[in-house]
């Protein structure tokens, strides 16, 4: 194979981040814009020994699969990566890669995985986004998101998976910053103010926050800012967070408040929940009710156990466990987060609920063998990289009656489910939850016992 030629390909399955996967005599091309089930002419751009990449030139016969983006910039834009196909298709496709990763790399021979909870509606149900503020090639200034694979911006002000309020404020700051001459942020040459606009809004309160992140300390004409963004019904919280470092981290550690609390208030289930600009929180409000929901039934909760929620975050999990637990006690390294968990369960009169700043891999090991650490129940919610080695012998060594796994990547997942099987737990079932449609991103929740 080699670059510029041009082949006819049927796509045969997708990578995790959407791709197209399909072999030209044996040579196999991962194409994005392709759907399963799709036969396509289409150019290669790049051709190692074995595999390589090719652009969709020519869509000869659609898929089944295939429908028409709701958005213009669908494909330039790398938000999302399968608007092109349906969404049914979309929830049997994550169901397939959580059963293959299990069994291929679980060592699982048939595992119990669900079909995917879905959404009623899939759009509109991102509470949170950040959008890089720049300039195009006629010097305008353009907000968005970055193309696929690259920090260039693809102007996408309306995006159909946030709220439609988005526009109205990003609209606001862009005018702003033309009048005052407010210059946005290069990457190149590390100058210029303004890097990115924060935007979050709580479907349960109405309360919307506005935080720009700048390379500096202050924002000349804050006041006619402020006195616009007010004019949004619900504006709660208006700031900003300095970020001078050259990164690719887009948040600062420090936040200057311009109007209200820094914070606003959400809530999931019976939980209150007041979250910062920098407090991790589920960007789908809705699915994470069902996710927390498929964890508390699976923990198998009676009012009598111990549970431990290993990368707790800001307690969210927590609060939920801790109304039908006896006491929970969560860890989580980040130690701002903890201090929003503390003040979360405060809030909620939560007193069964203690939190450790620390690795879990390191916390829960120490405590285990200081004799401090028992379980009924223990819950992990891990980044993508999945646990630590150290953590799972330790969790085995433990022996809780049951193992509840919520994962964000099945990949790892499988793999940490084997180690646990290795060490006499086995996986009962596995619930996936559709956390962000459109995105190749499932969340998949795992209830384990003992053997």
């Amino acid at each position: 194979m080699e670059k510029n030629q041009l082949v006819t390909v049927k796509i045969e399955d997708m990578t995790e981040s959407g791709e197209g996967i399909g072999k030209v005599d044996g040579y196999t091309l991962f194409l994005k814009d392709a759907v399963i089930g799709d036969v396509v002419e289409a150019k290669v751009i790049k051709a190692k020994k074995t595999y390589g990449y090719a652009r969709v030139m020519e869509v000869k016969e659609a898929s089944p699969c295939r429908v028409e983006p709701r958005c213009p910039v669908a494909g330039p834009c790398g938000g999302c990566q399968l608007q092109a196909m349906s969404y049914e298709s979309q929830l049997e496709w994550k169901r397939k890669k959580v059963r293959e990763h299990l069994i291929r790399i679980g060592s699982m021979e048939d595992p119990k995985v669900l079909p995917v909870l879905g959404m009623e509606d899939p759009w509109e149900y991102r509470n949170k986004a950040q959008f890089p503020v720049g300039r195009d090639k006629n010097g305008e200034i353009v907000a968005g998101f970055y193309a696929a694979r690259s920090h260039r911006i693809v102007e996408t002000e309306r995006c159909f998976l946030g709220s439609p309020v988005n526009e109205e404020i990003l609209g606001i700051v862009k005018r702003w910053m033309k009048e005052n001459r407010v210059e946005p942020y290069d990457e190149e040459s590390g100058r210029g103010l303004v890097r990115h606009v924060l935007i979050r809004e709580s479907e349960k309160t109405g309360q919307i926050m506005v935080c720009l992140v700048i390379n500096g300390k202050r924002v000349p004409a804050a006041d006619r800012l402020v006195e616009r963004l007010r004019e949004t019904p619900g504006m709660t919280s208006i700031s900003l967070n300095v970020n001078q470092e050259r990164t690719n981290v887009i948040l600062g550690k420090q936040l200057v408040p311009l109007f209200g609390p820094l914070a606003i208030e959400d809530r999931i289930g019976e939980n209150r929940y007041r979250i910062s600009p920098l407090a991790f929180y589920q960007v789908n409000k809705r699915q994470t009710e069902v996710l927390y929901r498929t964890a508390l039934k699976y923990a198998g909760l009676t009012g009598e156990e111990t549970v431990w929620d290993l990368y707790c975050g800001t307690g969210t999990i927590s609060l939920f466990l801790a109304r039908k637990a006896k006491m929970v006690y969560g860890v989580e390294i980040v130690p701002e987060a903890i201090e929003n968990a503390r003040e979360n369960a405060a809030l909620n009169g939560i007193t069964n609920a203690e939190f450790f700043v620390g690795k879990a891999e390191e916390v829960l090991p120490e405590k285990y063998r200081e004799g401090t650490a028992r379980a009924d129940v223990i819950v992990v919610d891990p980044p993508r990289k999945g646990c630590e080695r150290e953590l799972l012998e330790t969790i085995v060594r433990m022996q809780p009656e049951r193992i509840v796994y919520v994962s964000c990547d099945s990949a790892t997942l499988a793999r940490d489910v084997k180690v646990l099987g290795e060490g006499g737990y086995r996986m009962v079932e596995g619930q996936p939850v559709d956390m962000f449609p459109m995105s190749g991103h499932c969340e998949v929740c795992v209830k384990i016992c003992q053997k």
